[in-house]
């Protein structure tokens, strides 16, 4: 990877460390007093920024990098104005939204940001149709920049609620859960499967079963999305369209999953020992995802799930922690920075420590809730969990760029 692209995923380890270090304030306002924090509002700039600053924009970089290994040329020059572009829209959310929350200026920097997702798609999508060799990675990168703007609707639903002042639950959460199903399942995850394919050697990325697994999820993604408005008032046969998108999205990961186990020795010789191992938790959290998935087909838990926030909050961080934010590190320190200095592995084990404390300690809670149980000081817990992902984060974005430093 040239200069130019590495001064980006510099950015995209000092944003990670920022929605930690968010993330850490939010949890102590939970455990204690900040009276000059609007939770509401610094959750929005936390949620914005996480998705716009840190995985959209490694998503973006990472996919450049891709495009110019494929055309051996330098595509930063073209594509920089996308990466500063959303930056600007990113850092724009951070400082307004815990300001204002949904005002004219947040509204003004999302809108930037659904902008630079769709020019960005446009000129992506087209420099693939220019590649002279297809692969499978061009279906999952096209697929993700689709369903990047399918969620946009969302934010557009959101947006024109707020403004106009509509309170409704149903459509509210609706409109927020469509947003956060095609990121988290569409653009997030498409991209890494994409990423993951570029693992693949050529003669073994063309076998029939590829396809299949793409089209699996393509075509069960959109009927998948109810999976997170079951509490709504729903058709009958509108279930059974549920649990097979459910079945068809575990059996294509299955599918996958055989043959990478298949190939694990042509395939893992790509990757640095820490790749691996970043990879396989990744892998074992979105094995966890679809597992839950199905389980989300039994009414009774449905309701108990979507009842109690802790367990929602720990899905939401199950798939942008466990899944997304550890492949990417993987896929980075693979192929970015496969020699990892000790501060940055020590950094690396605070932060997916932290990340499976995180996810116990939520469990914990939202078990204890089904029953009405207050767990002493759970709260102050999850600050300390929140503490060492953010210590975590800090040691590799400091080793990160120690690493690059010059000698002088």
């Amino acid at each position: 990877m040239d200069n130019s692209l590495r001064r980006y995923l510099k950015i995209s380890f000092i944003n990670l460390g920022i929605v930690a270090a968010i993330g850490s304030i939010l949890r102590y306002k939970i455990a204690y007093s900040l009276p000059f924090v609007d939770q509401k509002h610094l959750l929005h700039a936390h949620s914005n920024f996480a998705f716009v600053g840190w995985i959209s924009h490694t998503l973006m970089v990472l996919m450049i990098y891709y495009l110019q290994n494929q055309t051996g040329k330098d595509e930063y020059a073209y594509y920089k104005k996308y990466l500063v572009a959303n930056l600007v829209a990113a850092y724009g959310m951070l400082i307004v939204f815990p300001i204002q929350g949904y005002g004219l200026f947040s509204i003004f920097f999302s809108m930037l940001s659904i902008i630079v997702a769709y020019t960005f798609a446009y000129s992506f999508w087209r420099d693939l149709n220019l590649l002279k060799e297809k692969s499978i990675v061009h279906s999952w990168f096209k697929g993700a920049l689709l369903l990047n703007i399918v969620s946009s609707a969302g934010t557009f639903a959101l947006t024109y609620m707020m403004v106009n002042r509509i309170v409704h639950q149903t459509w509210y959460l609706g409109a927020q859960y469509y947003y956060l199903h095609f990121q988290y399942n569409g653009w997030f995850l498409f991209v890494c499967i994409g990423l993951l394919y570029t693992l693949v050697p050529k003669e073994l990325s063309q076998e029939k079963v590829h396809k299949q697994i793409f089209w699996l999820f393509m075509l069960s993604i959109f009927p998948a999305y109810f999976l997170s408005a079951l509490w709504m008032p729903l058709p009958s046969w509108m279930f059974i369209v549920i649990i097979i998108a459910s079945l068809a999205q575990f059996y294509a990961w299955v599918l996958l999953v055989i043959f990478l186990y298949k190939n694990r020795h042509n395939i893992a010789n790509t990757l640095s020992i820490h790749g691996k191992r970043l990879l396989l938790l990744s892998g074992i959290a979105l094995t966890v995802k679809f597992s839950l998935q199905l389980g989300s087909n039994i009414p009774a838990l449905s309701k108990l799930a979507f009842g109690f926030r802790p367990i929602v909050i720990a899905y939401l961080h199950l798939v942008f922690l466990g899944v997304i934010t550890l492949f990417l590190l993987g896929y980075i320190f693979s192929f970015v920075n496969r020699k990892a200095r000790k501060w940055m592995l020590i950094g690396l084990t605070f932060f997916a420590v932290g990340i499976f404390f995180n996810e116990f300690v939520l469990m914990v809670q939202g078990v204890a809730s089904f029953s009405y149980t207050a767990i002493p000081y759970i709260n102050q817990i999850l600050l300390i969990v929140a503490l060492t992902m953010f210590f975590g984060i800090l040691l590799m974005a400091i080793s990160r760029f120690k690493r690059d430093k010059p000698k002088s």
